[in-house]
């Protein structure tokens, strides 16, 4: 079926809580601090920083889970193509202590609101009526 993008509904910021909810049920986009030497050369395994909260860069967070020794992470999807990371994707440490979440992927994070031509009256805006 036909969908298009209607807008976009925000995630309430500095809520890793919050971003777990709307991660849940789709892939959400969200501003990292990715400049320095340590994202910029990952390669494998929940990157624990070091990273700020100066947000350079957009990427999807598409999921989340938790290491076998209890490290939660969220998996998040880059544009630096498949030779980086882990096949393009990143395991960013989950539940830090600051508020912003690591490299501040708490601080600015949204999802798509659409609606689909088979029910043009419904929109999936589930965040706010949760």
């Amino acid at each position: 079926p036909k969908v298009s993008i209607e807008g976009h509904e925000n995630i309430p910021k500095n809520s890793e809580d919050a971003l777990l909810k709307a991660v849940a049920n789709q892939p959400v986009s969200v501003a990292i601090d990715a400049g320095g030497m340590d994202m910029q050369f990952y390669s494998e395994g929940v990157f624990t920083g070091g990273c700020g909260t100066d947000l350079d860069h957009g990427v999807a967070a598409v999921g989340y889970g938790t290491t076998t020794d209890g490290t939660k992470y969220w998996i998040v999807k880059n544009s630096w193509g498949e030779e980086w990371g882990e096949k393009g994707y990143i395991r960013m440490k989950r539940g830090v202590s600051a508020k912003e979440g690591l490299c501040g992927i708490a601080m600015e994070a949204s999802y798509p609101i659409k609606k689909s031509s088979t029910d043009p009256s419904s929109s999936d805006d589930w965040f706010s009526s949760k």
